[in-house]
């Protein structure tokens, strides 16, 4: 149902915004803006604002943003027009009335509901009975118990052409629904009469975002073609749109849970038992726009894992093809690719699969990442006709992004890292060496080694991403020259941010370093700041104040996955004696490059000024510490 605009303004004008949250979240007025614990993620400490002028609230922890409908909405599992009819019942407004045509297609949707969960009832009766004793039998084998049975509501088809539409009649539902919700096929031959879509298959409820079930998949438990049959499109239901796991998931995005996209049901409902409530699965096709739209809902780098077939590798294909254009800033996909073979189902019943499983999602690589590897796999750049290929193609799939924000950062990525590999190839030396990358994920999860972009080489068990001060080792993932002192910056100001209580040991230091790039420095700062004058602040407080404080998009740029996928040392679940010793390492590393940085600067001055004193200086003070610095080496080699 629609309303009027002048409506809904009068709505939200009258209702007390503040006092709607109130009802249900402790607020703490501050200035002009109310604060609180998030009601939808976990916290301890507030990052959830009211703004009652601009009518509106915002959480600076999960991203939740929204007006006063939408808040009751997501807190009260409403829709629209029931969380419009409540407000204005509060309010004392009068609802316009539906037109007709609207009424009659509400009532009808209402209706198809009902149809669908009448079926999906009589499929899981159908489970426990004798003519289900071969479904049951299968789920036992794949290793299902009857709390996930019925969490799921898996059921069962019978093996006839009409068990569903005699179970639906027996129940007075008319034959017309029953074609329309999917569940019977309707002959063109009009002497022929309708029959059961679903027969002789295990059955899967596919439900929609408030766990309304909206379709179904079944499964054939032998070798019958196909081997998943899905619902068709319905006035409920559009398979590009949906994800199996869906509800589930939404209610595990409120806790933080990682959002994993796999391939099919019972992977889904593996991960799940595992502990992975965020997984889910596009339903029978590629992933859609509509559904990276969904999962960007609930997370902003849902990750991507694949088979690692050749349909498996295809899939990221496609789904790195889908995302590129609709990309903005924040929002992308990461990419695992499983060992060859095979599956979250699989992996999850073997005894250390979820320990395996873990390492992979850990290893996720992100969309630029997949891009970059696509171009470079199997292709020569020994010519300059070759370079130019490369360069081209890169900007060809640059070209399609809509946001020029992003569309400029993977222009500007893509430049380095060619100038990068074009100043390291050795002539005669093919870039490609294989798919898309070695590494223990079977794919995409081998960090680039060494000086050189090299894709592969499998991670032994004690390799770290960051070795001795200054000195990359395997498994090492390596940036562009010029983004490298950035990475570094960022990696430093994301340890401290997750690691609060390193401050007392490495402040000073950071107090008097200056990072390369002037939005870092300017977080670098208000970081000390924040500590200096509290040192008890947790992590959560600190990234909640500095992005009251207008600095979310910084924020957000060092301690996004891409960042941490360089050290997993800065990540908040590292121990705290990790996270100081990587600090430490990088630490080293930033002030060796910037000392080499002041070098070459001092040496272009003296060659550009060769009577300045004052470059001569410079040129002799930077050497003069540099040969102190390696005395004090040798010593300490002594």
């Amino acid at each position: 149902m629609s309303f009027p605009q002048s409506f809904l303004d009068d709505l939200r004008a009258r209702v007390d915004l503040a006092e709607v949250v109130g009802s249900s979240v402790k607020l703490i007025k501050r200035g002009r803006e109310y604060s609180g614990l998030c009601p939808f993620h976990s916290e301890k400490s507030p990052s959830f604002t009211v703004n009652d002028q601009k009518g509106f609230y915002h959480c600076f922890g999960c991203g939740a943003h929204g007006d006063v409908i939408s808040f009751v909405m997501n807190t009260r599992g409403l829709t629209f027009v029931e969380a419009v009819e409540v407000l204005a019942n509060q309010a004392g407004m009068d609802v316009p009335k539906q037109s007709r045509e609207a009424q009659e297609r509400e009532q009808k949707a209402k209706t198809l509901y009902e149809v669908m969960e009448t079926a999906c009832v009589f499929f899981e009766r159908m489970l426990r009975m004798p003519e289900g004793k071969e479904g049951l039998e299968y789920f036992r084998q794949r290793g299902l118990d009857d709390k996930t049975i019925a969490d799921f509501r898996l059921g069962f088809a019978p093996d006839s052409r009409g068990a569903i539409k005699a179970a639906l009649k027996r129940e007075d539902i008319d034959e017309k629904l029953m074609i329309e919700a999917g569940l019977l096929i309707e002959p063109e031959d009009t002497g022929r009469q309708s029959y059961d879509r679903f027969r002789g298959r295990v059955m899967f409820p596919i439900l929609d975002r408030r766990g309304r079930v909206v379709a179904f998949g079944g499964r054939v438990m032998g070798d019958g073609k196909p081997k998943y049959l899905n619902s068709p499109d319905t006035p409920l239901f559009h398979k590009g749109r949906l994800l199996y796991g869906l509800p589930q998931a939404r209610e595990a995005s409120q806790h933080d849970a990682p959002i994993i996209v796999t391939e099919g049901y019972m992977d889904v409902i593996a991960l799940h038992r595992a502990g992975y409530r965020g997984a889910v699965a596009p339903l029978g096709t590629a992933v859609t726009e509509e559904q990276i739209g969904e999962l960007w809902k609930m997370t902003n780098e849902p990750v991507m894992c694949l088979d690692g077939d050749a349909a498996g590798k295809r899939a990221a294909v496609r789904a790195a093809e889908r995302a590129l254009p609709i990309l903005r800033p924040g929002k992308s996909l990461v990419f695992s690719i499983l060992p060859e073979g095979e599956d979250p189902d699989t992996m999850m019943a073997a005894p250390d699969g979820f320990t395996t499983f873990q390492k992979i999602i850990d290893q996720a690589v992100p969309l630029a990442e997949l891009i970059w590897r696509m171009e470079l796999s199997g292709r020569k750049i020994d010519t300059p006709e070759r370079r130019a290929a490369l360069e081209a193609d890169l900007n060809q799939r640059i070209s399609v992004i809509a946001d020029d924000a992003v569309k400029t950062q993977y222009r500007s990525m893509f430049k380095d890292r060619t100038w990068q590999l074009f100043k390291g190839e050795k002539p005669g030396k093919s870039a490609g060496r294989g798919g898309y990358g070695g590494g223990t994920s079977g794919g995409l999860g081998g960090g680039y080694q060494n000086k050189k972009f090299q894709r592969g080489g499998k991670r032994g068990k004690n390799d770290h991403f960051w070795g001795p001060a200054g000195k990359a080792v395997p498994g090492m993932r390596e940036a562009p020259l010029k983004d490298s002192r950035r990475l570094h910056d960022s990696i430093l100001l994301a340890t401290l941010i997750n690691h609060p209580h390193l401050h007392e040991e490495v402040g000073e230091r950071l107090g008097i370093y200056s990072c390369a790039d002037s939005e870092l420095d300017n977080l670098r700062r208000a970081v000390l700041k924040l500590l200096d004058d509290d040192p008890g602040l947790d992590s959560d407080t600190i990234k909640a104040q500095l992005k009251r404080d207008g600095l979310s998009e910084t924020v957000l740029r060092v301690v996004r996955a891409d960042i941490l996928a360089h050290a997993a040392f800065a990540k908040p679940e590292t121990p705290l004696e990790r996270a100081r010793a990587g600090w430490e390492q990088v630490f080293s590393i930033a002030v060796r490059s910037l000392e080499d940085e002041e070098a070459k600067y001092a040496v272009r001055q003296l060659a550009e000024n060769t009577d300045s004193d004052e470059a001569l200086e410079r040129f002799s003070h930077i050497n003069e510490d540099r040969f102190r610095r390696r005395e004090s080496d040798c010593k300490l080699d002594d």
